[in-house]
C-alpha cells in the first residue's frame, strides 16, 4: 500500500491487521448458549504497541512523548558523543515472535532531530502453524532530521511465519540511513531456508512524492517464493541511505566508496549499489557469516556518515 502524503498519521492504522481490543461487554445467560466455544489457539499473540516522538531541546535529540505496551520496554535514550543524538533501544524482552504476535512501532522526528535506533539482540520468529507474526513500523523524519535505522538482524526459525512492512515518509531537508538484515534461519541447527513463509516491505517516500519500494515473498517450499541466488548464503541485506539534502557530487563520491568497500571481501560477501528514482543510494548485500555481514555494515555506515554530515562512526551499546 502506498502512503500518500498527508496520509502518514493514519498509515499504521491502514496498514495493520491486527486485532482490535474491544470492552467485554455483558451476555445473558441465553446468549452464551448460542455463542460458539473459541478454540485455545485464538487467544495465542500479544499486540504491542511503541509511540515515540523525539524533539531538539536545547542542542539535544530528547524524547518529547511516549508511549508502549507489552512486550515493548523503553529505556531513555543514550548519548554516545557530543552531537546530541539520542540513541535508543528497541527492547523486546518475550525472547521473539510467536503467531499471532502483532508488534508496531510509530516513531516521529520533529524538526533537527537526530536519532539512531538499534536492538541489543537478533529479532528472533518462532515456528508457527498458522498465524503469521507481523512487525508494522511507521516512520516520520521531520524537516531537516537525521534518522539512522540499525536494528540487529531478524532469524526465522522453521516453520515460522513472518510480515515486516517499514514505511518511512522523510519531510523537506530530512535523512534516512535504513538498515534491514535477515538470516536463512538457525545455522547451527541446520535450518537454513526453513521458514514456511516470510514477506517483507521497506516504502521510503521522499518531501515530493517519489518513492522507493522494496518488497519480496519468500516461501522455500514452492517455485514461486524461491530464494533462488541468496540459497548459497546466510545472509541478506538492503541498507537505503536516502536525503534530498545531498549534493549529487557527495552521492557520486559516496557510490564509489561503497563500491570500493564491497570489493574488499571477495568470496565472503557478495554486493551490489545503484542510484534509486529518489535522492539516495540502494545497497544489497549477500554475506556468509554473521561477522562478516556486521563488519561491511559497519564499514558502510561509517562511509555514509562521513560523506552526508562529516560525522565519525560510533559504538553502539546494547546494553
Amino acid at each position: 500500500m502506498r502512503v500518500r502524503r498527508g496520509e502518514q498519521n493514519s498509515a499504521s492504522q491502514k496498514t495493520s491487521t491486527f486485532p482490535k481490543r474491544k470492552r467485554s461487554q455483558r451476555r445473558e445467560p441465553s446468549q452464551k448458549k448460542n455463542q460458539p466455544t473459541p478454540s485455545l489457539t485464538e487467544f495465542v499473540g500479544r499486540v504491542g504497541e511503541l509511540r515515540l516522538r523525539y524533539a531538539k531541546l536545547d542542542g539535544r535529540t530528547v524524547i518529547a512523548h511516549s508511549y508502549f505496551t507489552t512486550p515493548w520496554k523503553l529505556l531513555p535514550p543514550i548519548y554516545l558523543d557530543d552531537t546530541g543524538a539520542a540513541y535508543t533501544l528497541l527492547i523486546n524482552p518475550s525472547g521473539g515472535l510467536v503467531g499471532g504476535d502483532g508488534l508496531s512501532i510509530d516513531m516521529t522526528l520533529d524538526r533537527d532531530a537526530h536519532v539512531l535506533v538499534s536492538a541489543p539482540s537478533a529479532n528472533r520468529v518462532y515456528r508457527s502453524e498458522e498465524k503469521l507474526s507481523e512487525q508494522l513500523i511507521t516512520i516520520t523524519v521531520g524537516p531537516h532530521a537525521i534518522l539512522e535505522w540499525l536494528p540487529e538482524h531478524t532469524i526465522p526459525f522453521a516453520g515460522s511465519r513472518f510480515r515486516q512492512v517499514i514505511h518511512a515518509n522523510l519531510a523537506p531537508g530530512a535523512a534516512i540511513i535504513l538498515w534491514d538484515a535477515l538470516a536463512s534461519g538457525r545455522m547451527a541447527r541446520g535450518e537454513r531456508w526453513a521458514f514456511t513463509h516470510l514477506e517483507n516491505e521497506i516504502h521510503i517516500t521522499t518531501a515530493t512524492g517519489a518513492s522507493l519500494v522494496e518488497h519480496y515473498i519468500l516461501d522455500p517450499a514452492t517455485d514461486l517464493g524461491r530464494v533462488g541466488l541468496a540459497e548459497e548464503w546466510d545472509y541478506v541485506a538492503s541498507l537505503y541511505v536516502v536525503s534530498d539534502a545531498v549534493s549529487p557530487e557527495i552521492w557520486a563520491n559516496l557510490e564509489s566508496k561503497v563500491a570500493e568497500i564491497l570489493g574488499k571481501l571477495p568470496g565472503q560477501v557478495l554486493g551490489g549499489v545503484s542510484t534509486p528514482a529518489i535522492p539516495g543510494l540502494a545497497i544489497k548485500l549477500l554475506a556468509r557469516t554473521a561477522p562478516d555481514l556486521t563488519h561491511l555494515f559497519e564499514l558502510l555506515w561509517a562511509a555514509a556518515r562521513e560523506a552526508l554530515w562529516n560525522l565519525p562512526p560510533v559504538s553502539l551499546r546494547k546494553y
